[in-house]
C-alpha cells in the first residue's frame, strides 16, 4: 500500500505566501522567508491534511516558473538549509512534501540559454535547446506557449533526460517525497518514460503527479509512468455545474472520472495557483458543495491555501493576472478572523469525514437522482462493503447532505 492512498495535500505558492517580490527587485531582502511557512505547519495538521504541496522554490527570475537554477533554492525564499528545515519540520508532523518541478522550459536568464546561444549550433550543449539558427532575426529559441521568457528544453536529448532525473533525485535525497511536474502536458510522455525509472531506482516510494489539462489522462499516465495527473475535467465540472445550475455536467464528469480509476487515481482539486478561487467562482455557500464533492469522490485531493479560509480572488488573463490568487499569508494562524475560522471548521469537518473513510480514495460513484438543480449520488468502496450517500441541491439556496449507509447524517450544510 502506497502512502499516497492517504494523502490530502495543502497546496501553497511559496513566493506569494511569504510575501516575496515577484516582478520587482528584492530591495529589502529577507534571508529566510521560506521559514515563514513553519508556523503554518500546525495549521496544515489541524486542517486534517497530511501533505505539503509546495509551488516553485528554486531560483528563478520572477514567478518561479522561469527557473534559472534547479539546484538552488530561490534567494528570495532563502537557501538549502531553509528548505531542509521546512521538510524536516513537516516530516516531524507526519506531513509529506511535494515539490514543483518545471522541466518543460527554463527562464530566458538561465545560464544554459546564454551558453547555447554563445557557442552556436556546434557547441557542446546545443542539443539541450531547440533553436532556429536560421531565423531572419538571428538564432531563436523555442518557447513555452508564446512566452519568450520561457525557453523550451529539447526533450529528445538524452542529456536533458539525465539532467531532469538528477534534479529530481537530488531533492528527493534531501527530504522531498515526490514531485508535481509542471506543464507535463507540453512534454512527450516518452520523455518521462525515460526519466522516471532512473528516479525510482533510487526512490521507489516517490509519488509523481503531472499537470495535464486536456487530453487522454489514462493514456498519458500509462505511457509516461507518472502516478497521477491533475483532474481538470472534474474541477471544471464542479464549479460550472454550480454556476450554471446544471448537475448533468457534473454527473457526466464523474462517469468519466470513474473510468480513469481502472488505470490510476487522479489528483483532484477545487482550487490551485492558476485558477479563480472557488468562493469567487460560485459564491461562499456553493463553494461548500464543491468541497463536498471533492471529499466524497475518488482521488488524491488537494486544498489550495486560503480556500479553507474562504478567501476570494479573480484570475485575470494578463501579465500579473495570477498575483491575486497567490497572496501572502498572515504571520500566524492566530491572526485569522471569525469568518475565516468558520470556513476553516467546515473544511475540517469534511476532511475528517474523508480521513474516516479512506476507501474513498478509489470509490466508484453511481447516480441516484439527477436534475438540473438536484443531484444525489452514492460513493461505494471498490469491494462494495462501504457506502456514502451524497445529496446536492441548488434549487433554492445551495444545500448538501452526506449520509452513511444506514442513513445517518454525517455532514450537512
Amino acid at each position: 500500500m502506497s502512502w499516497s492512498e492517504h494523502a490530502i495535500w495543502w497546496h501553497v505558492y511559496p513566493l506569494g505566501a511569504v510575501g516575496a517580490p515577484i516582478r520587482t527587485p528584492d530591495d529589502s531582502p529577507e534571508p529566510h522567508r521560506l521559514r515563514k511557512l513553519l508556523p503554518w505547519l500546525d495549521h496544515v495538521q489541524l486542517l486534517g491534511t497530511n501533505g505539503l504541496l509546495l509551488g516553485p522554490v528554486f531560483a528563478s527570475s520572477s514567478h518561479g516558473y522561469d527557473t534559472t537554477d534547479h539546484f538552488r533554492v530561490d534567494p528570495r525564499l532563502g537557501d538549502d538549509d531553509d528548505l531542509a528545515a521546512l521538510c524536516a519540520a513537516a516530516h516531524e508532523r507526519g506531513l509529506r512534501v511535494l515539490l514543483d518541478g518545471v522541466f518543460n522550459h527554463v527562464g530566458a536568464e538561465h545560464p544554459l540559454v546564454t551558453q547555447v546561444l554563445a557557442e552556436g549550433p556546434d557547441g557542446p550543449r546545443a542539443g539541450w535547446l531547440r533553436v532556429d539558427w536560421e531565423h531572419p532575426d538571428g538564432p531563436r529559441t523555442a518557447d513555452f506557449e508564446g512566452h519568450r521568457a520561457l525557453v523550451a528544453l529539447n526533450h529528445d536529448s538524452p542529456e536533458v533526460a539525465a539532467y531532469v532525473a538528477d534534479v529530481m533525485s537530488h531533492w528527493l535525497d534531501r527530504g522531498a517525497d515526490g514531485w508535481r511536474l509542471d506543464a507535463a502536458y507540453a512534454l512527450p510522455a516518452e520523455f518521462w518514460a525515460h526519466v522516471l525509472p532512473a528516479v525510482r531506482e533510487r526512490h521507489p516510494d516517490a509519488w509523481v503527479v503531472g499537470e495535464v489539462i486536456h487530453g487522454d489522462y489514462a493514456q498519458v499516465v500509462a505511457a509516461s509512468g507518472m502516478d497521477s495527473v491533475t483532474q481538470y475535467e472534474l474541477w471544471k465540472a464542479m464549479w460550472s455545474s454550480l454556476v450554471d445550475r446544471n448537475f448533468w455536467e457534473l454527473d457526466h464528469a464523474l462517469r468519466r472520472h470513474d473510468d480513469l480509476l481502472a488505470t490510476f487515481v487522479p489528483q483532484t482539486f477545487v482550487g490551485n495557483h492558476d485558477v479563480t478561487r472557488i468562493a469567487t467562482q460560485v459564491g461562499p455557500r456553493a463553494a461548500v458543495l464543491a468541497l463536498v464533492v471533492l471529499m466524497t469522490v475518488a482521488g488524491v485531493p488537494s486544498v489550495y491555501y486560503g480556500d479553507e479560509l474562504g478567501w476570494t480572488a479573480l484570475k485575470e488573463e494578463r501579465e500579473g493576472g495570477d498575483d491575486a490568487v497567490r497572496p501572502a499569508l498572515p504571520a500566524s494562524p492566530d491572526d485569522l478572523g471569525d469568518d475565516e475560522r468558520h470556513v476553516l471548521h467546515v473544511h475540517q469537518a469534511l476532511i475528517a469525514l474523508r480521513r474516516r473513510h479512506p476507501w474513498l480514495h478509489t470509490a466508484r460513484t453511481t447516480t441516484g437522482e439527477l436534475t438540473n438543480t438536484r443531484y444525489r449520488y452514492t460513493s461505494t468502496s471498490a469491494d462494495g462493503a462501504h457506502r456514502l450517500h451524497v445529496e446536492l441541491d441548488v434549487t433554492d439556496a445551495p444545500r448538501a447532505v452526506v449520509r452513511d449507509s444506514h442513513g445517518q447524517v454525517l455532514f450537512t450544510a
